[in-house]
């Protein structure tokens, strides 16, 4: 891809990252943003820019970029243009752990770690209930799959809240359809952690990721490990889902629409291809975000919610095409 295409990339996600800081229920003016940020403007400016706007707009982007970069891993390595974590199961298999963990009393860092654990248990539970319906590599099934697992999985969390507060219920439900509201700082540098550990691994993985998606019998004649190969992408793909789910709760569909508007740019190789969804997925959560602010104030949409209404017709869409 040309570097005007790259730049384009950069220049759409700084815009769309300024207008999110700058629109809300208190509207910021841009050329008030950069004084607000030294310190230097207007009380009430600074505090809502700093204190609430720009740790929400970082972890979106941080969100959209372990997102982004998790669906193109897996629709490469899965030769699947309907893989994502949310579809999967993976991200609903960390949304169990991350509850339960939470009912344990486990937060911080070690929180993305229990939900990493529920991402596995999915993932292996997606691909067993496939095996046994005899078509583990057709995409349809595995998707079906996928979404007996997710079902499962809200399932165990509903019975886990049953004896809850009522407002744990709610916060709860809450972070389940995704949110970034709450975001601190603390919470930025952990998820921050876990990209720097997962993206790093991916990208190290995108020439595997490549071979991979030749098939599983030319990649094995190409002398790859196909099921150790496999086995990584998978893991380090549901590391970055679980730790976005530990940060923002559920957000669907960002990892499916994200590598095809990647791939629109004629992106292949994997490497590019993890790049430009980061970059992708940053301005499309980003984005989701602040219509679910704007669109009925001063109520506010979940994210999630936002995330399924651009997701849910594009899947419908793709899968039109596998019929």
């Amino acid at each position: 891809m040309s570097t005007g295409r790259w730049l384009l990339l950069g220049v759409v996600l700084a815009a769309v990252s300024i207008l999110a800081i700058a629109v809300g229920t208190i509207p910021v003016p841009i050329s008030a943003i950069w004084d607000a940020l030294r310190g230097t403007g207007d009380t009430q400016l600074t505090y809502v820019v700093r204190a609430l706007r720009l740790p929400r707009v970082v972890m979106a982007s941080l969100v959209g970029v372990g997102l982004g970069m998790s669906g193109a891993a897996l629709q490469g390595t899965m030769r699947n243009p309907l893989a994502e974590p949310y579809l999967l199961g993976v991200s609903g298999g960390a949304a169990v752990g991350a509850v339960l963990a939470q009912a344990a009393g486990v937060t911080g860092a070690f929180l993305p770690l229990a939900a990493f654990a529920g991402a596995i248990v999915a993932v292996l539970a997606a691909f067993v209930v496939a095996h046994a319906a005899g078509a583990r590599g057709d995409p349809r099934v595995l998707l079906m799959a996928g979404v007996v697992v997710g079902a499962f999985a809200n399932a165990a969390i509903m019975v886990v809240l049953a004896n809850a507060e009522p407002n744990t219920v709610r916060n709860a439900l809450w972070w389940m359809m995704g949110s970034v509201g709450e975001a601190t700082w603390p919470q930025i540098a952990v998820l921050s952690g876990y990209l720097v550990l997962g993206g790093g691994a991916l990208f190290t993985l995108g020439r595997q990721i490549d071979v991979l998606a030749l098939g599983e019998d030319a990649a094995a004649g190409l002398g790859l490990d196909v099921d150790t190969a496999i086995r990584r992408v998978f893991f380090v793909s549901s590391l970055l889902a679980a730790a976005t789910v530990a940060a923002a709760g559920l957000v669907g569909f960002v990892g499916l629409v994200v590598p095809h508007i990647a791939r629109a740019f004629g992106l292949r190789r994997h490497r590019s291809l993890l790049v430009a969804s980061a970059l992708i997925g940053a301005t499309l959560v980003v984005s989701a975000d602040l219509l679910g602010r704007v669109l009925r104030p001063p109520a506010e949409l979940p994210l999630g919610a936002v995330t399924a209404l651009v997701g849910v017709p594009f899947f419908l869409a793709k899968l039109r095409r596998l019929t």
